[in-house]
């Protein structure tokens, strides 16, 4: 009975080990010396530890805390109007830019986005993971292609190669979501086809003393 509390507190030492480390000085300065590296390394690990927060809470605690917020539905709003805002430049930019824009980015995306998602992922179901997915390949491809064919720096903070850089990683990244989600789906439906064929029910068998006896041959008198 104690396995489950002990897996929680070491899941939570790693989160605190992890988000600890990320906040160094000389680890923020080279995650955030590239926007690919900003982009697509240490924002979403700062999603993903408030993921793992929210997802491997007691399941108690994991309920009262999305009763308290709305719902699944409240909580993936949230978690989209704050990815929304830390997908534009120009947030991207103030974060490279200003130490308390840059505090507020390790608060915001594992409490607003990864915290939020996390709680409500249990009780989404299929389609509404396949809402997230799907969301989120959207909003990468769109600004993957931004950052491609902008013909100006769209951040101050980054060259141009380092932008069109970000812009095809963010394509690559998009189709692979896209293949590995539709796989999957693929996978689970082929083993729910197999799982009904091995359910049908079989034949009843016979029992003895069920069925007629044999009449003897009729003989002329």
């Amino acid at each position: 009975m104690t396995a489950p509390p002990l897996r929680n507190r070491r899941l939570w030492l790693a989160v605190a080990a992890v988000f600890a480390l990320l906040a160094l000085p000389p680890a923020r300065a080279w995650l955030e010396a590239t926007m690919t590296r900003h982009m697509l390394v240490q924002m979403p690990l700062l999603v993903g530890l408030g993921f793992a927060l929210g997802h491997r809470l007691p399941a108690r605690l994991r309920n009262r805390l999305l009763a308290r917020a709305g719902g699944p539905l409240a909580c993936l709003t949230a978690a989209s109007f704050a990815a929304t805002y830390w997908m534009l430049p120009r947030a991207l930019d103030a974060a490279a830019a200003s130490a308390a824009a840059d505090a507020a980015k390790f608060v915001t995306l594992p409490l607003l986005i990864g915290l939020p998602t996390g709680l409500a992922w249990r009780a989404l179901g299929v389609i509404g993971r396949g809402f997230v997915w799907t969301n989120l390949v959207s909003m990468l491809l769109f600004a993957g292609w931004l950052y491609i064919a902008a013909p100006v720096r769209v951040c101050n903070s980054y060259l141009l190669d380092d932008q069109a850089q970000a812009g095809w990683w963010m394509i690559r990244i998009a189709a692979f979501i896209f293949a590995a989600w539709f796989a999957a789906l693929f996978a689970g439906r082929r083993r729910g086809m197999m799982a009904m064929r091995g359910r049908r029910p079989a034949a009843p068998p016979r029992r003895a003393g069920l069925l007629p006896a044999a009449m003897p041959p009729f003989r002329m008198q």
